[in-house]
């Protein structure tokens, strides 16, 4: 998602793209997955469905890919993680890592603050 300002922490990111806050903008790129089981690949991460998810299927780093056909500033990039729903599979760290392409890609932010309900 883009937005001209800061967005708010916790902020509904669907109700944001409603008021024109943000916009989405996923479907402009292209994703891949280091692993997933069938059923819970890259549609289903991306369906606005929080009954369907991606599943990872394979040994750490699990990893999803997005890319840009062209340049592209994202400056708000939103991840719903359900820890209740099953805390033993939940990230609990979180690498956001930029660049050109795969073999120059910078790490900008690892730490995130999950936020728990």
């Amino acid at each position: 998602m883009t937005t001209p300002n800061k967005t708010p922490p916790g902020a509904d990111p669907k109700q944001l793209e409603r008021t024109g806050t943000v916009r989405e903008i996923g479907s402009q790129a292209v994703w891949s997955l280091s692993s997933c089981k069938p059923g819970f690949g890259v549609d289903q991460l991306r369906d606005d469905n929080l009954e369907t998810y991606w599943q990872s299927d394979g040994s750490q780093p699990h990893l999803v890919n997005i890319q840009f056909r062209r340049k592209t500033t994202v400056k708000t990039l939103c991840i719903y993680a359900d820890y209740k729903s099953d805390e033993s599979y939940t990230p609990s760290k979180i690498s956001v890592r930029v660049g050109n392409n795969f073999h120059n890609l910078q790490e900008i932010r690892q730490e995130f603050q999950l936020v728990l309900s």
